[in-house]
C-alpha cells in the first residue's frame, strides 16, 4: 500500500537527473523548441505549455506545445493562410490547415556530448509540411549554443542530397509525393523518404533577456503549399532575435530567406509553478496535544461514554471544527478509543489536504481517551476510502521535518465499504442539501473554417439538490450575454447521423437553454464497487437514461467499468423537445493509474451515430490539479464517411481555479481542443462519471497528494 509514494518519489528524482543544463530553449516559428524555422534537440522544462503565434508571409501559425515528460514534446499547429491561390468552399483565398509534430530527446547534452532528439513535423494532418529530422544542440560557451540536424520532407528540400538511408533499401530514395486533403492520418509511408539536407545554426544570449540567432534553414518552401506561404525564397539564412519580456512571455522578431519579415509571440506556463506558489489558505487548525497520561490521569478517563449527552455534545464539537476547515459533518460512530467521521469535502481540490484538516480539527472535539482516527470522504452520498491515523501520531509529526511522509507509511488506507457500520450516527440536517449559484459562462468554438475562432460569455445558474444520501437532482440553465458562437452558418455534409456536427443549430437556436436537468442516483453495493443511474436531459445534445458500474479497489492503480445508455437528441432550442434519432450506447472501459501523475483509458462500445469502436486517452495530471491529455478515437466509420479530419481526435486541458487563485476550491475550468467536430466517434459528455468521481481517494492517488495533508 505504501509503495505508490516511494515510486513515486524515485521517479522524480530520476527525472530531475535527465533535466537539461544551460539556458532554457527558446521557441522557433512553428512554436517548438528551436532556432528560427527549425529546430533544436533542447527541451522545455518538463511540464510547460507553450502558446506561439508567428506571422510569416501570409501564414499565421497558432502552436500549443506540451513538454509531455523532460524528453517527450507534443505539439498542435492551427495555420491560417491567405492566398488567391487556395479556393475551400465560401472561403476563396484561405487555407486552414491542422498539423501535430512530436519531438524525443533520446541523448542527453553531456561536457563533450550534444543533446540529440529525433522529432517528425505534421505527423498528423495534410502533410504540407511534413518533415523528419535528427537534430544535435550544444552550449558550447555559457551564452552560446550551436545546433545543426539532418532533415527530410520539407526540411530536405534546400541543397539536399540523396538519402543516406538508401543503404537499408531503394525505398529510401524516392518520398511519395503529394498531400492528404482530407488529413487526420499518419503520414507513415513518407517518413524518413527522399532527399536530405543539412540545416543549422547558432544562439547567442547577449543578456538576461535578449538573445541573438542565426540560422542556415533546408526548407526551400517548393510546392503548391510552399509558394503560396508567401515567402520567397533568396536565401538560406536566417536572423532575428529574440526579447523576453516577462519571465513567461517572449516576443521574437526576425529577417528569413533574404526576404520576409517575421514576428512572434510566445506566452509559457508550467503547472508547477502556480501564481501563488504557497497558497492563500487559511491556517489549519493546529493538533491539539492531549496532557500527559502518567502526569494527569484523570484526563484520560473513559466515564464519558456512558453519559447520555455524549452523543449530542460529540456532534456539535464535531460539526463546529469541520465547519470550521470548510467541511461538512455527515455521520460518526465511536469507542472510549476510537471515532469514524464520515464528511463531505466541498472546498479542498485534493483529499489529503481535507483529510488532514480533519484529522486536526477533530482533535479539538473529541476525548483524551479517543486514540484512533478514522476519516470517510462521502461524494454523491458513497463513502469511498476509510483513512486511519493514530492521534498520538498527529501529535508528534506536526511539526517535524518530513511530516508527511511519516505521517503517510503511519496511516492504513482501506476501502470504507470494509467498515462495520453499525451504530454510525447520521447528522439529520446534512440532508436535503441544496448548492446552487449563479455566475458566468464563456464558452469558445474553434476551428470552424468560416471562423477560426468564436466565443460567447453569458450568465449561468446552476443548483443541485440532495434529498438523502445518493440522491441528487442537479441542472444549469444559460443566456447569452454577448458573443458569436450563434453566428456560424455552416451546415453539416456528414452522411452518418448529425449527432455533433449540427453544433452550430444548437449554439443559434438555443438561448436561453438547458445544458443538463437530471435526477442520478448512487450506491455502493460492495466493496471496490460503485454504481449509477442517471436520467433526463443528460447534456446539451442529448437527453435519456445512463447507468454505469465501476470496480475501483482503493489500493489498486487499475479500475474498470461498464456503461449503457439509451438517448434521445434534443431539439437544437435545447429546452424540452426531441427529434427524430434515438440511439441505445455503452462503453466497457479500464483505467490505470501510472507513475509520475499519467493515467490512461481505454473505452470500447458503440457510439452515439451507431459506430463500433474505441477511444484510447492519455493524461497527466499534477499535483496542483493541472489535468493535461490526449485522445483519438477510431471506430468502423472509415475515413472517407468521417470526413475531414477521418477520425476523432482532440486535446483536453483541466485548469483548477485554485491554482490561479492561490484559495481552496474544487471548481475547474475544462477546455478540449478538438480539430474538427464531426459524427464518428461521439459519446456522450456526462456529469459525474463514477471514476472522476472517486479516484482522487483512492490510495495511489493519495499517496502522490499526501505532501499537502499538513497544508
Amino acid at each position: 500500500m505504501k509503495r505508490g509514494l516511494i515510486t513515486s518519489c524515485v521517479t522524480a528524482l530520476a527525472f530531475q537527473a535527465n533535466a537539461q543544463d544551460g539556458v532554457a530553449p527558446t521557441y522557433n516559428l512553428y512554436g517548438t523548441t528551436g532556432l528560427i524555422d527549425m529546430p533544436s534537440a533542447q527541451s522545455a522544462a518538463d511540464g510547460e505549455l507553450a502558446f506561439a503565434f508567428s506571422k510569416i508571409g501570409h501564414q499565421q501559425r497558432n502552436t500549443l506545445t506540451f513538454q509531455i515528460t523532460p524528453r517527450f514534446s507534443g505539439s498542435f499547429r492551427y495555420t491560417v493562410t491567405k492566398d488567391d491561390g487556395f479556393s475551400d468552399g465560401d472561403n476563396i483565398g484561405i487555407n486552414f490547415d491542422r498539423s501535430f509534430d512530436l519531438q524525443y530527446r533520446f541523448v542527453d547534452e553531456g561536457k563533450y556530448r550534444p543533446a540529440i532528439s529525433v522529432g517528425f513535423r505534421d505527423i498528423l494532418g495534410t502533410g504540407q509540411y511534413g518533415s523528419e529530422y535528427f537534430v544535435a544542440t550544444k552550449n558550447v560557451l555559457p551564452t552560446v549554443r550551436v545546433t545543426g540536424g539532418i532533415g527530410w520532407g520539407r526540411m530536405g528540400t534546400y541543397n539536399g542530397f540523396t538519402n543516406p538511408l538508401a543503404i537499408f533499401g531503394d525505398s529510401f530514395k524516392t518520398r511519395p509525393s503529394g498531400y492528404d486533403e482530407q488529413g487526420g492520418e499518419f503520414n507513415s509511408g513518407q517518413w524518413f523518404k527522399g532527399n536530405a539536407a543539412f540545416f543549422g545554426g547558432v544562439e547567442w544570449r547577449a543578456n538576461e533577456k535578449l538573445s541573438l540567432k542565426a540560422e542556415y534553414s533546408s526548407d526551400a518552401y517548393t510546392g503548391f503549399y510552399g509558394e503560396r506561404s508567401g515567402i520567397e525564397h533568396k536565401s538560406p539564412f536566417n536572423f532575428g532575435l529574440d526579447y523576453k519580456v516577462t519571465e513567461n512571455a517572449h516576443l521574437a522578431a526576425y529577417y528569413a530567406y533574404g526576404s520576409t519579415f517575421a514576428l512572434q509571440f510566445n506566452y509559457a506556463v508550467n503547472p508547477k509553478n502556480p501564481p501563488a506558489p504557497s497558497g492563500y489558505d487559511n491556517a489549519p487548525t493546529p493538533v491539539l496535544v492531549r496532557p500527559s497520561r502518567a502526569t494527569n490521569p484523570e484526563a484520560w478517563t473513559t466515564g464519558w461514554i456512558s453519559n447520555p449527552e455524549t452523543p449530542n455534545a460529540l456532534e456539535a464539537n464535531m460539526k463546529r471544527a469541520l465547519g470550521t476547515e470548510g467541511l461538512e459533518l455527515e455521520g460518526f460512530k465511536y469507542t472510549k478509543t476510537s471515532i469514524v467521521i464520515h464528511y463531505r469535502n466541498n472546498t479542498y481540490w485534493t483529499e489529503a489536504q481535507a483529510i488532514g484538516r480533519a484529522a486536526r480539527a477533530a482533535t479539538r472535539g473529541l476525548p483524551n481517551s479517543v486514540e484512533t482516527l478514522t476519516l470517510v470522504p462521502v461524494v454523491n452520498g458513497m463513502a469511498t476510502t476509510a483513512v486511519t491515523l493514530n492521534r498520538t501520531d498527529m501529535e508528534n509529526l506536526e511539526n517535524v521535518p518530513d511530516a508527511s511522509w511519516k505521517s503517510y507509511v503511519r496511516a492504513n488506507i482501506q476501502d470504507a465499504a470494509l467498515l462495520n457500520n453499525d451504530g454510525l450516527r447520521d447528522i439529520e440536517d446534512a440532508y436535503p442539501n441544496l448548492t446552487w449559484g449563479l455566475g458566468p459562462y464563456m464558452d469558445i468554438g474553434l476551428f470552424d473554417p468560416s471562423a477560426p475562432f468564436r466565443m460567447e460569455i453569458g450568465a449561468e445558474l446552476s443548483g443541485t439538490y440532495e434529498p438523502s444520501p445518493g440522491v441528487l437532482l442537479s441542472g444549469a440553465l444559460r443566456k447569452r450575454v454577448v458573443g458569436n458562437l450563434d453566428d456560424a452558418d455552416r451546415l453539416s455534409d456528414s452522411t452518418l447521423p448529425h449527432v455533433r456536427s449540427d453544433y452550430g443549430l444548437y449554439d443559434k437556436y438555443g438561448d436561453p437553454g438547458i445544458t443538463y436537468l437530471t435526477a442520478e442516483y448512487f450506491r455502493r453495493p460492495g466493496p471496490s464497487l460503485y454504481t449509477r443511474v442517471s436520467a433526463g436531459l443528460l447534456e446539451e445534445m442529448f437527453a435519456g437514461v445512463s447507468g454505469e458500474i465501476l470496480w475501483k479497489p482503493t489500493d489498486s492503480r487499475l479500475a474498470m467499468g461498464l456503461e449503457m445508455n439509451y438517448t434521445y437528441q434534443r431539439n437544437y432550442d435545447q429546452l424540452f423537445g426531441m427529434l427524430d434519432y434515438s440511439v441505445a450506447t455503452g462503453h466497457a472501459s479500464a483505467y490505470y493509474t501510472f507513475a509520475n501523475g499519467f493515467y490512461g483509458q481505454v473505452d470500447v462500445g458503440r457510439y452515439l451515430a451507431g459506430d463500433v469502436g474505441g477511444t484510447f486517452s492519455v493524461a497527466r495530471e499534477f499535483n496542483n490539479g493541472w489535468k493535461i491529455g490526449a485522445y483519438a478515437t477510431l471506430t468502423d466509420v472509415s475515413s472517407e464517411d468521417f470526413g475531414e479530419g477521418s477520425f476523432d481526435k482532440g486535446i483536453t486541458l483541466e485548469i483548477p481555479l485554485f491554482w490561479a487563485l492561490g484559495r481552496p476550491n474544487k471548481t475547474s475550468q475544462e477546455i478540449v481542443i478538438q480539430p474538427i467536430s464531426r459524427d464518428g466517434g461521439a459519446r456522450l459528455n456526462l456529469n459525474n462519471r463514477l471514476f472522476g468521481l472517486v479516484s482522487n481517494q483512492s490510495e495511489p492517488y493519495l499517496s502522490s497528494q499526501w505532501a499537502r495533508f499538513w497544508r
